[in-house]
């Protein structure tokens, strides 16, 4: 089975609604999240203390799954998520597992 890493940038006004999403659907068993500063985001879509800093505060989010369960993922992120400026990319896992 080839696994993904989906990696987001989420806005603070969208986070909890992000990571419910992501409890609820059951092929996103393993996520991460933690507060991050965004950099090369559009200048007309920060607030005044974010454009003196040169960074956006944000949340990355980090999910595991198969590649088959990407597409689905990325349709139910568009639906509920259009226009709240979530950025997205996708690696590929070389190799994952648990510490036993």
């Amino acid at each position: 089975m080839s696994e993904l890493c989906l990696t987001l940038l989420c806005p603070p006004a969208v986070e909890e609604k992000l990571l419910d999403l992501l409890l609820m659907l059951p092929n996103t068993t393993v996520f991460t999240s933690t507060a991050t500063a965004a950099h090369g985001l559009a200048h007309e879509n920060l607030d005044q203390m974010e454009q003196v800093l040169g960074r956006a505060r944000a949340t990355e989010v980090q999910v595991i799954l198969a590649a088959a369960d990407k597409a689905a993922l990325l349709e139910a992120m568009r639906q509920q998520f259009a226009g709240a400026g979530l950025r997205y990319w996708v690696t590929p896992v070389v190799e994952a597992g648990e510490i036993a």
